[in-house]
């Protein structure tokens, strides 16, 4: 063993006590990162338009400042986008994150050098934080893999734009860089099946101690190798013992990774997104993950049955509940103001602030971390229809992880024709390349054979009806759920499926 895990160690111990200047004081740290936001700001074009001059406090910013989503804040960001200064924060951005649009196509999330360190810090302590609570760092003298998209950037008006994880792969500490995969040119390679080929090319012969990506991309990693070498992941790697993971709910795919494996082993989960690093899970014993109060964030909750209410009240932290559902309203360092990232979190622990995500505050599918959202399907279904002259009653759309007899998961769409197509596979094709445009999360995963296109489950005429009659919802203001990301709604219909 080298001197590496006794200094990770010591290294780990610090930050902790460290990080327990914040964790005790939440409130005051949230007041601190909320004056020094306020002020840094005052001079940008938002600033001025909303009053930052004259906030001295959170009740002047909440009435000053409305609660936005991307499309709301879109022309203070377009200006950003068209290279103007001083427009959402001081000066230009340092990167954008280019990321699958809601309602018109990308969305540009602006990182600056003020955000982008609070990045990469929440990624390094959630592994400290593990050393330090467990006291294992036999890992850092092995290689560590982390599945991300490619670290090749584009331009734009002066500003570095792409995925956030390519954009991260930039700041990978040089401690870490020798134990680092793959290599950058596996890392640039476009095509997905190529790249995770030549991934496991690359990690069979190393002592791989550490994996990391989300769960879709890694089992399908695992199951390359497990094809290559007909051999468990843990007998290749007998000293793979920590995987690190987020953006989707691990626990539909925690048995399979098991098996896998052949052994369980230890995982921590992260809450990351463009607009910042919110969380990360600091205790192998206790649930939930602690929510970063110190990291240019200032967080805002709206109860998330309150929030399409004309005036739904705004939280700060000191005021949340525990077991609550709260839409996250984040104000950052890159500029987001009052804005709703989309997700729903409930704390379960205030002693210290620890979150889990529950879900998002509208309807969508991220089973594999596709981030499919009514309105993709919605256009998909429109554009097949128009295509094959056919017309339809209704439809749903719920993931089907692990279907019968085997083979890739899917999406499943339930359909309640009014006139069927004469080409059912023809009709289905159509929709799923129609959303794989729209969605690049989606089309990721499709082109890297990770999803396999869609399936249509055709529904017997009123089936939808009859479903929700069956589930005292018929008429009024009820509708049918357009997608969900479970089966609850899809194996109800499967009952009225054609035969």
């Amino acid at each position: 063993m080298s001197l590496k895990p006794f200094a990770a160690k010591l290294f780990a111990k610090y930050i902790h006590y460290k990080d327990q200047k914040w964790i005790d004081s939440p409130v005051e740290t949230q007041k601190s990162v909320f004056n020094r936001l306020i002020k840094d700001a005052k001079e940008t074009q938002f600033g001025k338009d909303h009053h930052f001059d004259k906030i001295n406090s959170y009740s002047d910013f909440a009435k000053e400042v409305p609660v936005r989503d991307y499309e709301d804040l879109k022309p203070y960001v377009e200006r950003v986008v068209k290279g103007e200064k001083d427009i959402l924060w001081p000066g230009k951005p340092s990167y954008f994150a280019k990321t699958s649009g809601t309602t018109s196509g990308a969305k540009y999330i602006p990182i600056t050098k003020d955000s982008m360190p609070h990045h990469i810090e929440a990624a390094r302590n959630a592994i400290l934080a593990y050393i330090h609570e467990t006291g294992n760092a036999s890992f850092v003298d092995g290689k560590m893999i982390f599945l991300q998209g490619s670290p090749i950037l584009e331009e734009k008006h002066g500003i570095k734009l792409g995925r956030l994880s390519g954009i991260v792969a930039h700041y990978v500490p040089g401690y870490l860089q020798k134990n680092r995969m793959p290599s950058w040119e596996t890392n640039c390679i476009d095509d997905w099946e190529t790249k995770v080929d030549a991934i496991v090319e690359e990690t069979l012969p190393e002592n791989m101690t550490v994996i990391s990506g989300i769960p879709s991309w890694v089992q399908m990693y695992f199951e390359r190798i497990q094809q290559k070498t007909s051999k468990k992941v843990g007998d290749v790697f007998k000293d793979f013992n920590l995987f690190i993971y987020g953006g989707v709910n691990f626990e539909p795919y925690r048995a399979k990774f098991e098996e896998l494996i052949g052994r369980k082993v230890d995982s921590i989960e992260l809450f990351p997104a463009s607009e910042g690093f919110f969380a990360y899970q600091d205790s192998q014993k206790e649930k939930g993950m602690l929510l970063l109060l110190n990291s240019g964030i200032f967080y805002e909750f709206i109860k998330a049955d309150e929030f399409h209410t004309e005036n739904p009240k705004r939280l700060t932290i000191e005021d949340v509940e525990l077991h609550v559902n709260y839409v996250m309203i984040i104000s950052t360092d890159a500029g987001l103001w009052g804005y709703n990232v989309g997700d729903t979190i409930q704390f379960v622990s205030k002693n210290p602030y620890r979150v889990i995500v529950s879900g998002r505050i509208k309807h969508f599918i991220s089973a594999f971390g596709e981030h499919v959202i009514a309105k993709e399907v919605e256009q998909s279904m429109r554009a097949a229809t128009k295509a094959y002259n056919t017309s339809i009653n209704e439809f749903t759309v719920a993931p089907q992880i692990t279907p019968e007899g085997g083979g890739l998961p899917y999406h499943e769409w339930f359909i309640e024709f009014e006139t069927p197509p004469n080409d059912m596979e023809a009709f289905a094709k159509k929709i799923d390349e129609t959303l794989q445009e729209q969605n690049s999360y989606y089309y990721d995963l499709i082109q890297g054979k990770v999803l396999q296109q869609l399936k249509i489950t055709p529904l017997e005429t009123g089936a939808f009806s009859d479903f929700m009659k069956s589930q005292g919802k018929l008429g009024g203001q009820n509708k049918i759920q357009r997608l969900a990301n479970d089966r609850k709604i899809a194996d109800e219909l499967k009952k009225f499926q054609k035969s």
